[in-house]
């Protein structure tokens, strides 16, 4: 579903990626794993075009995305939930959702989103900046998931979150790739949220990959030993 080769991303004349390639299936989960600063967020930036890379191949479903505009390939069928999750704190949970639906030809909010996210309905009329902070992290999801795409890609999705909403979190991916069958990569720091939705862990080290596991392979130690400081 997606395949990417020799992606290279700078930051002037520094380079921060290093040449990586990697591919996911349709309806696997990928996890990437690293400490911070290790590039898992440069290297999701760069897939969706914000930040300029170099790669010999980028295809999402077979179609090239290599020079795409960032809206080109949300069309393309990729959609990213950044960091921070960064929804509009002043507009209402309804009003958020929708931006999703730009370039829709439907400006309906799919009845499966809802579904996926009860709580978002129950609270549709209320301000996103009046959300707790997993609360809003359901609603980027949400939102991007409102594209219908191929492949979603999951900034560190449980960053500031109280355990038991990870769980939670944890199962609406699970969820999601059973009603939608789409491609989810994630980053993440938590190994326990990782085990409970990816199929593939790969460790990002500097730029650079260094240790990929299927998850009934996984040694947790190993990676616990990659996370730590």
């Amino acid at each position: 579903m997606i395949e990417v080769k020799d992606l290279t991303v700078s930051y002037g004349q520094s380079e921060v990626i290093h040449g990586i390639s990697f591919s996911a299936a349709k309806n696997e989960t990928l996890a990437i794993m690293g400490r911070n600063g290790m590039g898992k967020t440069t290297l999701f930036k760069s897939l969706m075009g914000i930040l300029p890379s170099k790669s010999t191949k980028a295809t999402v479903d077979g179609v090239d995305i290599g020079g795409s505009e960032t809206f080109q390939r949300v069309q393309k069928g990729l959609a990213y939930v950044p960091q921070g999750r960064m929804i509009f704190p002043t507009m209402t949970v309804q009003e958020n959702i929708e931006t999703g639906l730009e370039k829709s030809k439907s400006r309906q909010i799919p009845e499966d989103i809802y579904a996926l996210f009860p709580v978002l309905y129950d609270m549709r009329g209320r301000k996103g900046g009046n959300l707790s902070g997993g609360q809003q992290q359901q609603l980027a999801i949400a939102r991007a998931l409102v594209t219908n795409p191929k492949v979603l890609l999951l900034d560190e999705p449980t960053e500031g979150i109280q355990p038991s909403i990870i769980k939670d979190i944890a199962k609406v991916l699970n969820e999601i790739r059973k009603m939608r069958e789409i491609t989810i990569i994630v980053s993440e720091q938590v190994l326990s949220f990782t085990m409970e939705i990816a199929d593939r862990i790969i460790v990002i080290d500097k730029g650079n990959f260094i240790h990929e596991n299927k998850r009934s392979e996984v040694d947790a130690a190993k990676i616990k030993g990659y996370l730590s400081v």
